[in-house]
Formats: C-alpha cells, sequence, structure tokens
C-alpha cells in the first residue's frame, strides 16, 4: 500500500510552471488570472486563498473581483464580458457555489473558451468529449496527473466514479474513458452500490460525504482516489474511511495533501497554457 503525496506532487509541477511562467515573462508576455467570488461563503474563500498563494508561487498576477450576494445576473454577465474583452486578463474562474438567485451554467457559458482555465465552458467539456486539446477542470485534470506519476495503468481498467457532478463525476469519467478504462459512474440512484464499487480498480469518490466508502466496498488491491473534502469540528474528513480503507488498497490519496494540491497545480497549468494560446 503507497500512500501518494499530492502536496510533492503539486510541489514539482508549480517548480515547472515558475520556469515557464519566466520564460514567458522574459518575452514581455505577463500570465494573469483574474477569479470572480459571489457571496461570503467561507470553504469558497480558504479555497480562494489558497489559488492566490499559488499563483504568487507561479509567477502568475491576481486580480480578484468580490460581489455582494445580491448581485444580479447581469452584473456577474457585465464583469465577465469586460474580462473577456480585457487583453491583460488571460484566464477568468468563477468561484463556485454562488448564490441560488444565480445561473452558474449561463455564467460558464459567457466566460470565453480561451479563457476557460476552469474547464466549465460547454465547448471545453465538447472537446473533452471528442478527446480533443482543451482545458480540463482541475480535479479530474489533478487525478489524471497523479495517476500518470504514479505510474498507475489505466487501459482496460474498471474505474468507478461515485458522484455525477459537472465538476468532478463527469469530466473525470471522459478523462479516464479517453485514456482506455472501462468507466461506471454511481450516485444517489445507483442500485447495488457496493456491488458495483467492489469491482472497481480504480475507485474515485467525488460525493462530500465523510467517510462514505468502507473497506468493505474496495476491491483488495484497487486504487482509491478521495476528491471529498468535508469539514467538521473534528477537523478535515475526506469521503473515504481513510485508516480503515488504506490497508486494502495499492494507492491511496489522503485528506488533506492528496487531490487539493494537484488540483490548485492545474489551476496554475491551465493559466499557463492560455497565455502561451
Amino acid at each position: 500500500m503507497e500512500i501518494i503525496d499530492g502536496k510533492a506532487l503539486a510541489k514539482v509541477t508549480r517548480e515547472n510552471l515558475k520556469k515557464e511562467a519566466e520564460e514567458l515573462r522574459a518575452k514581455g508576455i505577463v500570465p494573469k488570472l483574474a477569479v470572480i467570488l459571489v457571496g461570503s461563503d467561507k470553504a469558497s474563500q480558504i479555497y480562494v486563498r489558497n489559488k492566490s498563494k499559488a499563483c504568487e508561487e507561479v509567477g502568475i498576477e491576481y486580480e480578484e473581483i468580490l460581489l455582494e450576494e445580491d448581485t444580479k445576473m447581469d452584473t456577474l454577465l457585465d464583469i465577465i464580458d469586460d474580462l473577456n474583452n480585457r487583453a491583460d486578463i488571460n484566464g477568468i474562474l468563477l468561484q463556485s457555489p454562488i448564490p441560488e438567485h444565480l445561473d452558474i451554467n449561463e455564467a460558464f457559458r459567457r466566460i470565453s473558451p480561451e479563457k476557460d482555465v476552469d474547464g466549465f465552458n460547454p465547448i471545453s467539456l465538447g472537446k473533452l468529449c471528442l478527446n480533443q486539446d482543451t482545458f480540463v477542470s482541475c480535479t479530474p485534470y489533478g487525478i489524471m496527473k497523479i495517476l500518470e506519476a504514479y505510474n498507475i495503468d489505466i487501459r482496460g481498467k474498471h474505474a468507478v466514479i461515485i458522484g455525477r457532478s459537472n465538476i468532478v463525476g463527469k469530466p473525470m469519467s471522459l478523462c479516464l474513458l479517453n485514456k482506455d478504462a472501462t468507466v461506471t459512474i454511481c450516485h444517489s440512484k445507483t442500485k447495488n452500490l457496493k456491488e458495483i464499487t467492489q469491482q472497481a480498480d480504480i475507485l474515485i469518490a467525488a460525493i462530500g460525504k465523510k467517510q462514505f466508502v468502507t473497506a468493505d466496498m474496495v476491491k483488495t488491491g484497487a486504487v482509491v482516489i478521495d476528491v471529498g473534502i468535508n469539514r467538521t469540528e473534528e477537523g478535515l474528513f475526506g469521503d473515504v474511511d481513510f485508516e480503515n480503507v488504506k490497508e486494502k488498497t495499492s494507492f491511496i490519496t489522503p485528506v488533506p495533501g492528496g487531490v487539493g494540491p494537484m488540483t490548485v497545480a492545474m489551476l496554475m497549468n491551465n493559466i499557463i497554457k492560455a497565455t502561451k494560446l
């Protein structure tokens, strides 16, 4: 059993990206990210802070646009249009979730595909579906880089994803399919969940339920990737019961220190890519 060190992998990734950012700056090109944060969601504020720190470390300029909870849709779309038109902005990120009265899909559609560093524009997702070069949303992209770095073979393997969100589950399934895995997506309406997860060579948990995946759900020797971040009074927990599951696995990601750092590193990667484009 090997515990995957996402922190160490992210550090190496950021160091390589820093060199690329320096090369761009030497040519007079400055990579820059704009982040829009609507409302005062505590978890979102933490994520945004981590992103700004990573930008600073890599050498990416950073602009934060803070909007009130009661911001109107038209105002949000006007801000996105303005950022789309600004030559100094290479990447635009709308931090989710946003307040319920706003249509997040309409907002994602409005972000220019050339600046869509989060990979949520329908054009980016469509290209991923067709296995064309595009911006891949950062968590699935980070997971693919983890599998690659640890030489975990994907081809022909049965990958089971618990969770069908547009942010992780669906793009994750496309990434794995594009690398010749056999993919099953499970969700809240799935019957016989345990029977399906027990067949997984690669099990990815992305549902936001503390320690939902227990040892009896996992096949011996499986690779287990925990995407969950559940903040409780006792601390931070993943979607996987780590202590009991780890003994059955060949590889497992911890929470924190697994997928999270790689998600942020892939955002940095996408900003550099957008700048080059």
